[in-house]
């Protein structure tokens, strides 16, 4: 079995990983067709990555002109504890107010750790927010995964403790 194979996380631990986690970094391609990378944080709509941002920021231009992007979503600071998911795909845009809200408030919930209840509360603080707002659901065509705990062993925090 090849090592990629090992540590590619399966179809649960996929969608595991990405409900606990909070930032991703967001690749988008600049009219010159540089990559335009930023760090986002993010909500789940039916499993599927989204986030919104504002109508006139260079992502959303970039978005509008070319829907391909990239997403990364990782953690672990050593070598054996490093997971990750890498989604290419293509950004649908929403951009109906009850769809941008939705997007809202789930991103907020998750940005600041707030329960479903304490994030209805500031709703219209998120709606005001909103009104410059668009959204994006990413539909992926392709996933990558990794999870290096996997491969057993922590090698690496013992070779530092021992030091």
């Amino acid at each position: 079995m090849k090592q990629r194979d090992r540590i590619a996380m399966t179809e649960n631990e996929i969608a595991e990983f990405l409900q606990g986690g909070r930032k991703l970094q967001l690749a988008t391609i600049n009219p010159d067709g540089m990559p335009h990378l930023v760090t986002m944080f993010y909500g789940l709509t039916d499993g599927a990555i989204a986030f919104w941002t504002y109508g006139k920021s260079q992502k959303t231009r970039n978005i509008e002109r070319d829907p391909r992007v990239s997403c990364l979503i990782e953690t672990g600071d050593d070598y054996s504890e490093l997971r990750g998911v890498l989604l290419y795909g293509k950004a649908r845009r929403i951009d109906d107010p009850s769809g941008v809200l939705d997007v809202g408030m789930t991103v907020t919930r998750r940005m600041t750790g707030m329960t479903a209840d304490e994030v209805a509360e500031i709703r219209e603080h998120v709606e005001h927010t909103g009104r410059k707002r668009v959204a994006f659901v990413v539909e992926p065509f392709r996933v990558v995964s990794w999870d290096h705990r996997k491969l057993g062993g922590d090698s690496v925090r013992q070779r530092r403790s021992e030091e």
